[in-house]
């Protein structure tokens, strides 16, 4: 017959006994182990209250983030190893897994590495980041090591040793980042110039006017240039060489230096994302000096004879071998000294080939495209890569001043199924006053009375048939029948021509707000005028107002793109309304 005051637990269920010991025993199911039998933690206590309290914590650790996985007990040098030699190399690229073991073998684990894994904490990591910069590393090397143990850590806790990562709690060092100033057109064309006196031209001239990356340009085969299209396919990257001895290791020298070096690594890889991979048009200058430079690598194929290895890269060695990333470099800066131009980074070319576009007016989509930025990235990497140069500010202050308060625009009416009808763009309603001193037949105009009646006065002087006269005028009267005024030049260039706008604003969630006027109107503009909206058939951008409102606007000479356009302008301002991190809305 059952013991009605003993009863079995279900199967899984934790269970509280007192045991012969004297002491309360409580076990908690927490999973499954590797061999397929539950996984039953153990905990004892001298009461039942204290036992009971220590199965519920457990349970519900269990219910939440889970309970570490039993096993190995793994100190940080051991699991940073593991993780970078048998779970980071097999799954990432070369160049990224040079920068995790730098941070790993140099930095975290003789910093670290004798913390047992689940005993780290995140004010270990933190004054470890500060012991970093107090012995010289820079705060961005600090933040590689920060996002480094971030990562290996959270692999820890996705195969359950640990239940939080105390890396995503710990405070990151602080990155300042520098505002990169591109190079001036006049040091570009000093840049130039030099280059031309060395081998290799065509390269420097290919990152300062195309801003492709370095592994890019060395990369680059003769296959991928099509000279009778003018354009390049960009579609691998070089890859920073890595060799082992092939003396044993008794030259005595690094690796790198060893007279029987064997290289372990494969020269290129291809691009890692389908935008890293696209055709670029080619300039017919920068088309003429490929030509040059590929008549000159014959000519030392020639030279090379049994020593040239043919791999039909574009720069090479004067063996054929693909140039060095790091010799790359280094003849970098000896363009600088020799062009006399300030010391920057290689890269900065590209910072420089990205606000030559922006300088341009070069539509967003095409810059994405010859940049090689990936959608949904693009927004932040032109705030980052396109800087506001002296043109840049100047143009635009060119375009308020020909928007406010120039000549007055009316409304044209659009065919039938285009742009919808609307107002013409306002004018200044206190249009700025022009003093004019009529002196005879001579009309003078002046900003200031006093300064027209200090003329007026001069004038009058000695004057038999009468003084000067002060006349006010509004500016658009002096810019129509004052001579020498607007009227004069548009008689000249009597052409005008029809601007499309159109407009839209989106509240944070993507709703349309209603601002109160249509989304569309033309106005007319002179010829010579229409660079103040745009100087190609369409243009289009979404903002980001001061009250996170995103703003889609479209502008352009022809009506058929300017809709086209205002579709897909719609559509990312929508976007960038839901989902404003996606485009660096949410930096700083």
């Amino acid at each position: 017959m059952t013991n009605p005051t003993k009863s079995r637990q279900p199967n899984g269920a934790s269970s509280i006994f007192q045991g012969k010991d004297g002491r309360w025993h409580g076990y908690v199911t927490v999973g499954v182990k590797d061999d397929g039998t539950p996984d039953r933690r153990h905990t004892s206590r001298k009461t039942r209250t204290a036992v009971t309290k220590a199965v519920r914590d457990l349970e519900k650790q269990r219910d939440s983030t889970g309970v570490r996985k039993a096993g190995q007990t793994w100190t940080v040098e051991s699991w940073l190893t593991h993780w970078v030699e048998n779970i980071a190399a097999p799954s990432v690229s070369e160049n990224t897994l040079d920068g995790y073991r730098v941070a790993v073998y140099h930095h975290l684990i003789p910093g670290l590495g004798a913390h047992r894994l689940e005993k780290l904490e995140p004010e270990h990591l933190e004054r470890f980041y500060k012991k970093m910069q107090a012995n010289g590393s820079s705060a961005g090397t600090a933040h590689q090591a920060h996002r480094t143990v971030r990562t290996a850590l959270n692999e820890a806790k996705r195969r359950r040793h640990l239940t939080t990562n105390p890396a995503s709690i710990a405070k990151a060092p602080k990155v300042e980042e520098e505002e990169v100033e591109p190079y001036t057109l006049e040091e570009v064309q000093r840049l130039l110039l030099e280059a031309d006196k060395h081998r290799n031209t065509a390269r420097w001239v290919i990152a300062l006017a195309l801003g492709l990356r370095q592994g890019e340009v060395l990369g680059l085969k003769w296959a991928d240039v099509d000279f009778e299209a003018g354009v390049i396919l960009v579609r691998r990257g070089r890859l920073r060489p890595r060799y082992q001895h092939g003396c044993g290791d008794k030259c005595g020298r690094k690796p790198g230096y060893c007279p029987q070096r064997i290289s372990i690594r494969r020269e290129t890889k291809d691009t890692k994302t389908r935008a890293g991979k696209r055709p670029i048009g080619v300039p017919e200058e920068l088309l003429r000096l490929l030509r040059l430079h590929k008549e000159q690598q014959d000519r030392e194929r020639v030279l090379a004879r049994d020593l040239w290895v043919e791999k039909g890269y574009v720069f090479t060695s004067p063996a054929g071998e693909p140039l060095n990333p790091n010799t790359d470099y280094h003849r970098w800066k000896d363009l600088l000294k020799a062009a006399k131009v300030r010391d920057a980074r290689l890269h900065d070319a590209r910072h420089t080939a990205a606000t030559v576009l922006l300088i341009l007016g070069v539509p967003d989509a095409i810059v994405d495209r010859i940049m090689g930025w990936e959608p949904g990235k693009s927004a932040r990497m032109r705030s980052r890569y396109q800087h506001l140069t002296g043109p840049v500010l100047q143009q635009t202050a060119a375009k308020i001043s020909g928007l406010l308060w120039g000549p007055k625009t009316q409304v044209i009416e659009p065919a039938p199924g285009g742009a919808a009808p609307g107002p013409s763009q306002r004018t200044v309603s206190t249009e700025p006053t022009v003093y004019v001193v009529c002196l005879g037949a001579q009309r003078v105009p002046f900003e200031h009375r006093e300064h027209a009646e200090a003329v007026a006065a001069q004038w009058s002087e000695g004057q038999r048939d009468g003084g000067a006269v002060v006349e006010e005028w509004d500016q658009s009267k002096w810019e129509e029948t004052g001579p020498g005024g607007m009227r004069a030049v548009r008689d000249l260039m009597p052409d005008r021509r029809t601007v499309h706008h159109a407009h839209a604003v989106f509240l944070p969630g993507g709703e349309r707000l209603n601002i109160g006027q249509p989304e569309q109107w033309s106005v007319l503009a002179w010829e010579f005028e229409t660079d103040l909206y745009t100087d190609l058939s369409v243009r289009w951008h979404t903002s980001r107002r001061p009250g996170q409102e995103v703003e889609a606007q479209v502008r352009g000479t022809s009506q058929e793109a300017v809709v086209a356009a205002f579709a897909e302008a719609r559509a990312q301002a929508v976007d960038r309304a839901k989902n404003p991190g996606e485009y660096g809305d949410l930096a700083g």
